[in-house]
């Protein structure tokens, strides 16, 4: 009994930090202003020098969720050219490896994919603080997640939110239904289907 009670205490802070999270999404938009943010000054002569949010990311791929921004198709299209280095010595590794997560729950199983996320970071910005490198050395949990820890460090920060499930759980079970890999808008009041 005591193991349900955790899964059901469990569920029910999920749907409330995923209901926050929802809630505090923009519209594209809706980019604040430097001078709205909150976090420049707007005061300061500076600001005149940096590109507001709305002019620099309307022009990337638009998405439906988050910051509005897919980024890594942006990357991909060419739109955006990060630095991949600061030293011209230091060696870029780009793992181009998917690894299957969630291999027994109920939910789809989550494909990592390497390739995407080396792209941006090095493999130590993730391993071993955030994960061992060792396959099925980490044991993940949705509540660490949803609480800013492991993935969460970055999505529903700088990635995309917590609140598109199906972008990380895209491999269907056998006998499951395959998800969309792209976000429905579901309009408000609608229930979702089962």
């Amino acid at each position: 009994m005591r193991e349900s009670t955790s899964q059901a205490d469990f569920w029910r802070r999920a749907l409330v930090v995923l209901a926050l999270l929802a809630s505090a999404g923009v519209s594209g938009s809706d980019w604040e202003s430097l001078n709205k943010d909150g976090i420049h000054d707007p005061r300061s002569p500076a600001i005149q020098q940096l590109q507001q949010p709305a002019d620099a990311l309307s022009k990337l791929t638009p998405d439906t969720a988050g910051n509005m921004v897919r980024w890594v198709q942006s990357l991909e299209k060419g739109e955006i050219n990060p630095r991949a280095n600061i030293r011209p010595d230091t060696k870029i590794r780009v793992y181009d490896s998917d690894v299957l997560l969630n291999l027994k729950g109920g939910m789809p199983i989550v494909r990592f994919p390497h390739r995407q996320h080396t792209l941006w970071l090095d493999c130590v910005n993730c391993h071993d603080q955030l994960f061992k490198a060792e396959a099925g050395a980490t044991k993940f949990s949705m509540l660490k997640i949803l609480e800013g820890e492991q993935c969460g460090v970055c999505h529903g920060a700088v990635s995309f939110p917590l609140t598109e499930c199906f972008r990380c759980h895209s491999v269907a079970r056998p006998g499951q239904a395959p998800r969309p890999s792209l976000p429905i808008a579901i309009p408000s009041g609608a229930v979702p289907p089962k």
